[in-house]
């Protein structure tokens, strides 16, 4: 983990720390607990990667290959969706909206 980034650490860290909780209630209810609070801070990280990735190519210069790398593991396509705010799931919303398409015209 030396190239993992102090923050990312930290928040496995408290991940594991749902692990050390002995008492199965208290685990099950803290667990529970940051679930239920999790689709909020899941919205802001993707609103602030969004927002880094439209500053690292309206303010760096950055191209769309550069940012694919600096994100990790996507291309340079997903990279400029990412700066559009287009998610996953509306990819995947998109995809059957046209899959169904391809299909009714087929028929």
């Amino acid at each position: 983990m030396a190239d993992v980034p102090e923050e990312v650490k930290r928040l496995l860290e408290a991940i594991d720390a749902f692990e050390a909780i002995e008492d199965p209630a208290a685990r099950t209810s803290a667990i529970s607990e940051a679930l239920r609070q999790w689709p909020g801070y899941h919205t802001r990280l993707r609103q602030l990667r969004e927002a880094s990735v439209r500053a690292l190519r309206d303010e760096q210069q950055k191209t769309w290959p550069e940012i694919a790398k600096i994100i990790g593991d996507v291309t340079p396509e997903r990279a400029q969706q990412i700066g559009k705010g287009v998610t996953t799931a509306q990819k995947v919303k998109a995809k059957k909206k046209a899959d169904a398409a391809k299909r009714a015209a087929e028929e």
